[in-house]
């Protein structure tokens, strides 16, 4: 079956989180195995584009994304995947009352062809009038897609483009997630950029925040297993990676279900030689215990760089949002940090504009933030996401408001990253070399140290004349006197 695939040129199109990126590299190599190339978007003969959902702008981007493919590249087989095609999915398995893939009409819509024909007017669906027929077809909801791939299918990814190639059938491209308790175990052998590699872990989300829509599109929390995970970080490091990034959908969440914790999970993959780093995915405040810090901090592989899911800094908007903690929570974990590592390097996610958040409010969080010190933040403006409970609160705030809050708030973290990487310029710096590139001054090479701090090393800083390729995937250690 895969033959069809043989000397095909494939491109991915990734939008949204590190877990996309992460099944995108994945879904790149099942392609290779099969027999496919590497293409760009212009011309490649298949393109994926992997979707996002997390807000109503990500599905606007997504929808794009596609078309402009479409537009660009009309010969390509267009496929569709991710979360955006999982809700919209969802939205007509709801609007049918439908339980099973078979009933909810979901299915590939491929025109009837000549096995082995994979021409380009075969690839594409056709209706009675030689019009080309989207996949993704559900009313006002159109996937302008000649396949679309549902959230935990993209491990069937290459058999599923196969089987479209050739004119086969399709009823298992898309499934009701809620239902499905399995992790879907993708694999990544050697990554694109060796020197740092994601690894997920995790998939699914059980904690419903009121402004969140992703446990409806990757379903209920789901882990992958030890032996797995154990596999993959030893195939990884072999192929010469020497940071691994742990993630998931809510790695946190790991515990929650099994005999294993977070914690036990990265103290196995301590334990394996090759991997130097070990940098932790979003954590909740909830995981970030004196327990877990007490084993954590005894591995020194594991970077004191630690991003928190805070959302907020302000109670009355935490508990709006559904979550979980209060800002003396978030007090004690951050305290907790510093007392295990010297200056970590505190980052986190947060959403400002909240329906009914008064100039009062986004203060407190502008203050939360001010004293507990972040080293960078990533400051979103809320998002009104269809189908979930924000969505329908009052006390909506104009686009102008939030992204007048965006701003503040950014120039609050803007001051606090500076004065914290100031912090280090007199001491030595050990970072780990990804990529050579050019600067104002010349040639220079660009890494990262243990605490996510950004540097440029120019050649003379360290004795040198030019940039060796051969230092990348090296830890180079800048004298305390460089900057």
């Amino acid at each position: 079956m895969y033959d069809v695939l043989t000397g095909k040129k494939i491109y991915i199109l990734t939008l949204g989180c590190k877990v996309n990126q992460y099944e995108s590299d994945a879904m790149y190599e099942a392609f290779f195995a099969a027999g496919a190339l590497r293409g760009s978007e212009n011309d490649a003969d298949i393109c994926i584009i992997n979707t996002c959902s997390v807000t109503n702008i990500a599905d606007r981007k997504s929808r794009q994304m596609i078309s402009r493919l479409r537009k660009e590249n009309p010969d390509a087989v267009i496929v569709a995947t991710g979360c955006y095609v999982q809700a919209v999915a969802n939205r007509a398995l709801f609007d049918r009352g439908a339980g099973t893939k078979k009933s909810s009409g979901l299915a590939d819509r491929t025109a009837s062809r000549n096995e082995g024909d994979t021409s380009s007017s075969s690839r594409i669906p056709q209706d009675g009038s030689g019009t080309r027929k989207p996949a993704g077809d559900y009313g006002k909801d159109v996937i302008d897609a000649d396949l679309i791939v549902g959230n935990n299918r993209k491990r069937e990814m290459v058999r599923l483009v196969a089987e479209h190639l050739l004119g086969t059938p399709i009823e298992d491209n898309l499934i009701d997630i809620a239902k499905d308790p399995e992790f879907e175990d993708l694999r990544i052998a050697m990554p694109e950029h060796h020197t740092r590699a994601y690894l997920k872990i995790q998939d699914g989300c059980n904690m419903f925040c009121a402004y969140c829509i992703i446990p409806y599109v990757r379903g209920r929390i789901r882990n992958k297993s030890l032996d797995a995970i154990m596999e993959e970080t030893a195939t990884l490091a072999a192929s010469g990676v020497k940071e691994l990034v742990l993630t998931g959908i809510n790695i946190s969440s790991f515990g929650d279900i099994g005999d294993l914790s977070l914690a036990d999970v990265i103290c196995r993959i301590h334990a394996i030689p090759g991997i130097e780093r070990i940098r932790l995915g979003s954590l909740e405040p909830r995981v970030v215990t004196e327990e877990f810090l007490q084993r954590i901090s005894k591995l020194p592989k594991v970077c004191p760089h630690f991003h928190l899911s805070l959302q907020s800094g302000c109670d009355s908007i935490l508990k709006r949002m559904n979550r979980h903690y209060t800002v003396a929570d978030i007090d004690t974990i951050v305290s907790r940090l510093r007392r295990y590592y010297d200056r970590p390097a505190l980052t986190a996610d947060i959403i400002v504009g909240f329906p009914g958040e008064s100039e009062d409010e986004f203060l407190t969080t502008c203050r939360t933030v001010e004293r507990i010190g972040l080293y960078e933040a990533h400051v979103f403006p809320f998002s009104r996401r269809k189908g979930t409970v924000a969505d329908r609160m009052d006390g909506q705030l104009t686009e102008a408001e939030k992204k007048d809050r965006v701003r503040r708030l950014m120039e609050v973290v803007s001051r606090l990253k500076k004065e914290y990487e100031a912090s280090f310029d007199d001491e030595e710096k050990k970072v780990l070399i990804e990529e050579i590139i050019d600067t104002l001054e010349g040639p220079a090479y660009r890494g990262h140290t243990e605490r996510y701090l950004l540097v440029d090393i120019l050649p003379e800083m360290i004795g040198e004349s030019l940039p060796d390729p051969a230092r990348i995937n090296t830890v180079i250690t800048l004298p305390p006197d460089r900057k």
